[in-house]
C-alpha cells in the first residue's frame, strides 16, 4: 500500500503520461536520463575529501553522492521497498559511470532527452510534468518502477470500485 504523498504525486504524474506510447519513451529515456544526471554529477568532486585507497584507486566524495544520499532519503519516508530497488539503480550509476567519457554522457543525455521530450510533443501532446512541479522530475523514475513492480496501476488498469 502507497502512503497518501506518494499516491497524490503518482496521480499527478499519470495525469502527465496518459499515452502508452509516451510511457514507452519514458521507460528508456529516464534510465539514461538519471545514468547522465548521476554521472556528470559525480565528476564534481567535493573539495578536501579526495583520498586515495591502499590499492592506489581514488575515493572521494562528489556532488552526485550528496544528490544520491538526499534523494534516496527522500525516496525511504516515501516508500522503503521502492527506495530499496531505486538504491540500487542508483548506485550502479556511479561505477558504470566512471567509465563513461565526457562525449558519451553528452551523448546519452542528448538522446534521452530527445526521446522524452518527443514522447510528450509527438504523443502526449501536453509538456512534461516537472515544468509545473519539479519534484515530478524526482517521482519520474519511482513512478515506472512502481508500475513495474505492480505496486501502481494506471487509472485505466485499476480495478472498478462498487
Amino acid at each position: 500500500m502507497l502512503n497518501p504523498t506518494l499516491q497524490k504525486h503518482f496521480q499527478e504524474y499519470s495525469e502527465y503520461h496518459q499515452h502508452p506510447v509516451n510511457r514507452l519513451t519514458h521507460k528508456v529515456a529516464i534510465p539514461l536520463i538519471v545514468f547522465h544526471i548521476l554521472a556528470m554529477l559525480d565528476r564534481l568532486q567535493i573539495p578536501g575529501t579526495h583520498f586515495t585507497t591502499t590499492n592506489g584507486l581514488p575515493y572521494g566524495l562528489s556532488v552526485g553522492h550528496v544528490f544520491f544520499a538526499a534523494v534516496m532519503a527522500w525516496y525511504v519516508m516515501l516508500n522503503v521497498k521502492l527506495a530499496v530497488l531505486m538504491f540500487v539503480f542508483y548506485a550502479a550509476c556511479f561505477p558504470l559511470g566512471m567509465f563513461a567519457t565526457w562525449p558519451v554522457l553528452i551523448g546519452i543525455a542528448a538522446v534521452a532527452w530527445v526521446i522524452q521530450l518527443a514522447g510528450h510533443a509527438v504523443w502526449e501532446k501536453k509538456s512534461p510534468a516537472f515544468l509545473k512541479n519539479l519534484v515530478q522530475a524526482l517521482i519520474g523514475p519511482l513512478f515506472f518502477v512502481a508500475i513495474l513492480t505492480g505496486d501502481w496501476r494506471m487509472p485505466e488498469q485499476q480495478p472498478a470500485t462498487t
